[in-house]
């Protein structure tokens, strides 16, 4: 099965969308208010709603809900992503805002960005009420393919992912352990 195109997006050229591009003066004002409060935390917030077998509504800010489903193989009805297909999606999006941010910080103009993104699990424990030997829970591996093609080396390209790898939050709640609490209310 192929993949569908992918059509350049009005981030990457914003005068043939008809779009303002991302604004270098926005982005140099996060950069200081950044630097100006480096110990800032914000809280990011998401309500889940059961919707029926396994298709789940998730509500964020003012946004319409992002759904979440199982693949028939996982007794779903394959409306949308599962959640480790979602948690992939999130981890390429970030990486991509990354590069961008990254690239326009740098003066550096992108003419494509594509991820490709995969990852190994072990799904017999069908969580927790099927194979629950000892074994690795959630992502073992995950591989990322980065084609970004940009005005400048792709040595520089390559300096740029691994620097942004490095600032992804979502690139770094993958790679370390997290605090987690969950707790019935």
């Amino acid at each position: 099965m192929s993949e569908p195109a992918t059509a350049l997006t009005g981030c990457l050229m914003p005068e043939t969308a008809g779009l303002d591009p991302i604004s270098k003066e926005g982005l140099d004002e996060l950069i200081a208010k950044g630097k100006a409060d480096p110990k800032a935390v914000k809280t990011l917030k998401c309500k889940t709603v059961a919707e029926g077998r396994f298709r789940h509504a998730n509500y964020i800010r003012d946004l319409e809900p992002y759904i979440v489903d199982e693949p028939p193989g996982l007794l779903g009805d394959d409306t949308a992503p599962n959640p480790s297909e979602a948690s992939l999606a999130a981890l390429g999006s970030c990486i991509a805002v990354g590069l961008h941010a990254n690239a326009i910080a740098r003066g550096i103009a992108v003419q494509s960005l594509e991820l490709e993104l995969e990852g190994d699990l072990n799904i017999t424990a069908v969580w927790g009420t099927g194979d629950t030997s000892e074994k690795p829970v959630g992502f073992t591996d995950v591989r990322i393919k980065v084609d970004m093609k940009a005005d400048c080396p792709q040595a520089e390209i390559d300096e740029l992912i691994a620097h942004v790898c490095n600032w992804s939050p979502v690139f770094n709640t993958f790679k370390r352990p997290v605090n987690m609490v969950a707790e019935s209310v």
